[in-house]
């Protein structure tokens, strides 16, 4: 009987033993972020190399747009925001702080089937406002212009709107809660016309030049391509981050993600 109870002990001693040095050696945790569907491709990548290096920490990512990924951080409800716009001073004096990821061109996008290769920003203005309303009145075929944006709220129309001084003087036909969907609408639409991140347009749609330049990397980087804006995350001012979302912000901004940040079709920050 001694010997059954000793044979007991002896083996709950060395489980635990295992157990702890397994803890020992392990990382557990998770890190959520919320916010710009423009940031969708960049901050799943980083996520996605972030978990393959860092094992028993889960990454997650909710693609509610700008303004509800700074107010889900505002109201604790995830670890880091992302907002593909600057924080205003109104969001800063609420105790918000920003960081600077990356700067992403604002693609212009029309049908592949549209003749029109090149526009002004003054003429993308005037279109936008309802000045210009047909592609005939600049090189395109007679058909009227659909103007597809951005909900409000939205850090790629709010980006769009201030670079072509354009704000609340849209009229949009539509304005869609995603990226995704302008494309997608851009697409099946040969009369329209929107903008996207620059990061997500595929050949599906056709990006016109602005003012002669074509977006990309190189054009973006060196400031030729006018249309850009920055890819922001966004914290709590003086509030520290949870162990593991500190890691996942301190890999993000370090140089070690910047060929992944450039794959992603953006240009790195640092």
């Amino acid at each position: 009987m001694k010997k059954n109870v000793c044979a007991i002990l002896l083996g709950t001693v060395l489980a635990m033993t295992a157990l702890t040095g397994c803890g020992a050696n392990a990382t557990a945790g998770s890190v959520s972020t919320d916010g710009s569907t423009s940031m969708e491709k960049v901050i799943g990548s980083l996520g996605e190399a972030f978990e393959a290096e860092n094992s028993g920490i889960t990454f997650t990512y909710n693609p509610t747009g700008s303004g509800p990924g700074i107010k889900a951080v505002e109201e604790g409800r995830c670890d880091i925001g992302l907002s593909s716009r600057n924080l205003t001073d109104e969001e800063k004096a609420a105790g918000l702080s920003e960081t600077v990821l990356a700067y992403d061109g604002i693609a212009i996008i029309v049908n592949t089937e549209n003749p029109v290769e090149d526009l002004s920003l003054e003429t993308i203005a005037k279109i936008y406002t309802g000045e210009i309303t047909n592609w005939s009145e600049i090189g395109g075929n007679d058909a009227e212009i659909v103007l597809i944006g951005r909900e409000a709220g939205s850090g790629t129309r709010d980006g769009f709107e201030s670079i072509t001084d354009t704000e609340d003087a849209c009229q949009y036909r539509q304005e869609l809660t995603s990226t995704g969907d302008v494309i997608t609408t851009v697409e099946q639409n040969p009369n329209a016309i929107g903008y996207a991140s620059l990061a997500s347009v595929k050949e599906t749609v056709k990006a016109v030049l602005v003012d002669g330049v074509a977006p990309s990397e190189e054009t973006v980087k060196d400031g030729s391509y006018v249309v850009q804006r920055p890819f922001v995350l966004v914290t709590k001012e003086g509030e520290a981050l949870s162990d593991s979302a500190q890691m996942f912000f301190d890999y993000i901004t370090s140089t070690d993600a910047n060929e992944i940040i450039s794959e992603a079709g953006v240009v790195p920050a640092n």
